[in-house]
């Protein structure tokens, strides 16, 4: 009856607070927001103010003045800055709710499988400081799998690559748990840095982060494809021998060649997760094929060389972007029915 009391005047959220996005899903509503993890500051004095969040703040990353930054609060998966990651939660909640909500709402927030106690605290104590009442944590690659469409209370074995922004989990769910996992630092983000640092090394050149990013969604890939390559890329950046802009043409082969450690680390991520799985579930798997969610699942080419590299079916989850959020969503949508996915502490 009280939490039905609450519930009249509460607005429920479930969130991925990712590395590069935060995703918002609100009870009997769905996926409301869809929001770059950026904050922009402004520094007077001793004091700072949050100027902008999300996509406004994104569109001022290296383009600000001395007295303002854009910042990204999450890194590899957990909180960079405890006080802007607070500050941005606080501003999407508030977004969420419109002010007009006196009952403060319950949240559900999604973690990388792999962070330490220190780490999920921190996390949930940015969630309670940003103005909810009650804050439940469930696991990435967990979300992920229930997102997807897995039966991951049955007994037998599902596999979920979540590449993220900032780390991808690899998972065997069965029976409710995860019974095999690995955390991997290289991601989205790993691939941004893999592209600078390629136009450096053979182009002695200097591009941004989100010059990086756009080049891999546009030319990005780690199989030859089927069909013709994407046409090439003009960029602009800064030479680094003569100091001053200049304008060159990048080709997908040698995106291709700039990602490759990123794709090979992934590759070694699920083969040594298949390794310490128990044959019966790796039976299941091998018959009914691994899942990629995420961002990250949109790369070209990567269900291709998963699939030759390890000889398993490989299937890209129904908008894997959103995989996390949706899981998480169902979860908070049924919380007597999953509550035993959730973490303590």
């Amino acid at each position: 009856m009280f939490d039905s009391f609450f519930g009249l005047f509460s607005t429920d959220l479930a969130i991925d607070l990712g590395t590069a996005n935060t995703l918002v899903y609100v009870r009997n509503k769905g996926v409301v927001m869809n929001e770059p993890s950026v904050v922009a500051i402004t520094r007077v004095g001793g004091t700072q103010r949050v100027l902008a969040v999300g996509a406004e703040a994104k569109n001022m990353l290296g383009k600000t003045p001395g007295n303002i930054v854009a910042i990204r609060p999450m890194r590899d998966g957990v909180i960079a800055d405890f006080t802007v990651t607070e500050a941005m939660l606080k501003y999407f909640i508030t977004k969420i709710h419109n002010r007009r909500h006196f009952v403060r709402s319950r949240l559900i927030i999604s973690v990388p499988a792999g962070i330490t106690n220190v780490e999920r605290k921190a996390v949930r104590e940015a969630a309670e400081n940003s103005g909810v009442r009650e804050v439940w944590i469930i696991e990435q690659p967990m979300a992920a799998a229930i997102g997807a469409g897995l039966p991951v209370r049955e007994a037998r074995g599902n596999m979920i690559v979540d590449i993220g922004g900032g780390t991808t989990d690899v998972a065997v769910v069965s029976m409710s748990g995860m019974v095999t996992n690995v955390t991997l630092k290289v991601a989205g983000d790993k691939m941004d840095d893999a592209i600078i640092n390629y136009v450096r090394r053979h182009h002695n050149m200097m591009i941004g982060e989100r010059t990086a990013e756009q080049i891999k969604i546009r030319l990005g890939s780690v199989w030859p494809p089927d069909d013709n390559e994407p046409a090439p890329m003009d960029m602009k950046g800064r030479d680094l021998i003569t100091g001053v802009p200049k304008s060159i043409e990048l080709t997908g082969p040698e995106v291709r060649e700039a990602l490759g450690d990123c794709a090979r680390s992934i590759l070694e991520a699920v083969k040594a997760t298949l390794e310490k799985t128990p044959p019966e579930l790796a039976g299941d798997i091998s018959e009914r094929g691994i899942v990629l969610a995420g961002g990250g699942a949109y790369l070209r080419g990567l269900d291709t060389m998963l699939r030759e590299e390890i000889g398993i079916p490989v299937f890209m989850a129904d908008e894997p972007l959103l995989s996390v959020v949706k899981g998480a969503g169902m979860v908070l949508e049924d919380l007597d029915g999953y509550k035993s996915l959730l973490l303590e502490g």
